[in-house]
């Protein structure tokens, strides 16, 4: 019998601006284990794991006497890095899928396609541009930069709703369900699930 592949990778990512140590897991449990100097982030990370039962353990600092921005950025950045190592040749995975949830009055979409070619399509409109401290222009940027990094396409719809933090929300537990869903193993699919056959 074939051993099975841990699907887990891990990254440190050291600049002027950040220092950031990630471990990733496909196969989790909905485990999280977070250092960093965003809170808010922090909730949607671990929205994020619980529902895609992945696992994560993350320490970053970065500069944030400036503002989030590097600090949102580069996680994005080292989480898609470590996806993409962790899923390596894709065999065997569904790898697409499209998920809706709801966040009481809010209702957010996430379409995702683990293809090897980064695109990000971004569709939403919050009431307010600030969730406490947090700027909701940094949910584009994380998201933008993790698909990038893993190399997926991924589509966020935010259909309605009223509240800022109920509309995020909505959208980090799409984002873990649809990958969680796109990442998961088929037996029924024999080999990469492509007709170029590679991903």
């Amino acid at each position: 019998m074939a051993e099975t592949r841990v699907r887990e990778a891990s990254v440190a990512r050291k600049t002027n601006e950040t220092d950031i140590k990630l471990t990733f897991a496909v196969d989790g449990t909905g485990e999280t284990k977070l250092e960093t100097d965003v809170p808010f982030l922090n909730h949607m990370l671990d929205l994020f794991i619980k529902h895609g039962q992945f696992n994560l353990e993350l320490e970053a600092r970065g500069d944030i006497d400036i503002d989030d921005h590097h600090t949102v950025e580069d996680i994005g950045i080292c989480i898609g890095q470590t996806l993409r190592e962790a899923l390596g040749d894709k065999r065997g995975i569904k790898r697409y899928a499209s998920v809706f949830v709801p966040m009481d009055e809010a209702l957010a979409q996430v379409i995702v396609d683990v293809s090897n070619r980064p695109h990000f399509e971004y569709r939403a409109d919050y009431p307010s541009s600030q969730v406490g401290s947090f700027s909701t222009e940094l949910v584009h940027e994380f998201l933008w930069k993790l698909a990038l990094e893993a190399r997926i396409t991924l589509h966020v719809i935010v259909h309605y709703g009223q509240n800022t933090h109920h509309m995020i929300e909505a959208v980090f537990k799409a984002l873990g369900r649809a990958l969680d869903e796109a990442t998961s193993i088929d037996p029924r699919v024999q080999g990469v699930p492509s007709t170029k056959g590679v991903l």
